[in-house]
């Protein structure tokens, strides 16, 4: 690992089930953060985003298998042999989550102050009250209006935009290197997602860790992310910085998660949808899975998955170290939508 590398995932796999009905839901997935970046993984709904942020957290049930290494503050490990005593040491010290579903994250029965302080104490085997002071802290940290006052509340009596910051504080309880975001903003409305967004870059800046962003929403990618992984069924199909990805993608999938991008620079239009449905999750693909739903797609690709690397567009000048596509015949098109690129 390198001074500036905190994050390494090689060849991340997972399979929910036995073995004769396992459902593959992530297969190779591999990527490098580094100390400030922000990583965003996008994708439509059950293309195993969530999947990948519960691996890194160890939070999959025990119905599932996971195979690939991690490289975590300076260590390595072996995914598939992973122990519950191994997965509590990391969690909140080296890497830590914000969930989607504050509500059902937070404890109703307990006040938000004491169930941050509970994630620094039993750590850091501090004392209750020092634990408390610095949950205090944390609630100033995250800008929470009136902070003595939020830290006796229950969650139910705080705003859902108050409790996404409540989980965020509770998350950089015990300083992380890297900070996992799942759907961080999805129930929020939009002035409020902004708010939570600039509280996580403000942090991630001040603090100098790492994230890891997972959403459905190419507006929120464009916002708060250097890098960017496009993950359909499983698998990642483009991967390159924000701005490759956003100013031209060359998967026929990006492209279509483009396209159905609403274009806020006019007051009429057809709103464009993916055609087709996404494959089962039943299967190990050996073709490219967005070939039926794919209008370039010809014989080859029903015939073997394209590597990550591949790229025999002549269009295509891109540098195979930063901007990689899993793809047969890339697609060579420009979007430049309000508000995404």
């Amino acid at each position: 690992m390198t001074d500036k590398e905190v994050l390494r995932v090689e060849n991340l796999s997972v399979t929910y089930g036995k073995k004769r009905r396992r459902t593959y839901a992530v297969q190779d997935v591999s990527f490098v953060l580094n100390s400030g970046e922000t990583l965003g993984i996008v994708g439509e709904s059950g293309c195993g985003k969530t999947t990948v942020a519960m691996s890194l957290m160890g939070l999959l049930d025990s119905n599932t298998h996971v195979k690939g290494t991690l490289h975590i503050a300076g260590e390595h490990y072996d995914l598939s042999k992973m122990s519950y005593k191994k997965w509590r040491a990391l969690r909140g010290d080296a890497i830590s989550m914000v969930f989607q579903d504050s509500l059902a994250s937070l404890n109703p029965l307990k006040r938000v102050g004491e169930q941050i302080a509970e994630a620094i104490y039993i750590k850091k085997k501090m004392s209750k009250k020092a634990a408390r002071a610095q949950a205090l802290e944390l609630l100033r940290l995250v800008e929470i209006p009136e902070p003595e006052a939020r830290f006796r509340q229950y969650p139910h009596e705080c705003s859902g935009g108050m409790r996404q910051r409540v989980m965020i504080a509770m998350a950089l309880a015990n300083n992380p290197a890297v900070l996992v975001c799942d759907e961080p903003t999805t129930a929020l409305d939009v002035t409020v997602q902004a708010q939570v967004l600039e509280t996580i870059k403000r942090l991630q800046d001040t603090l100098g860790m790492a994230v890891v962003l997972v959403t459905h929403d190419l507006g929120v990618i464009n916002a708060v992310t250097d890098n960017v992984q496009v993950m359909y069924a499983g698998k990642l199909v483009e991967t390159g910085t924000t701005s490759e990805i956003l100013d031209q993608p060359y998967h026929p999938y990006t492209n279509a998660l483009m396209e159905a991008m609403p274009d806020l620079g006019t007051q009429r239009g057809v709103l464009h949808s993916i055609p087709g449905v996404p494959p089962t999750l039943g299967q190990e693909f050996d073709w490219c899975p967005f070939v039926a739903r794919c209008t370039y797609a010809t014989k080859e690709c029903d015939e073997a998955m394209p590597s990550l690397d591949t790229l025999r567009s002549k269009e295509a000048s891109l540098n195979p170290d930063e901007h990689k596509v899993a793809c047969y015949h890339p697609v060579v098109l420009s979007h430049k939508k309000e508000g995404v690129s």
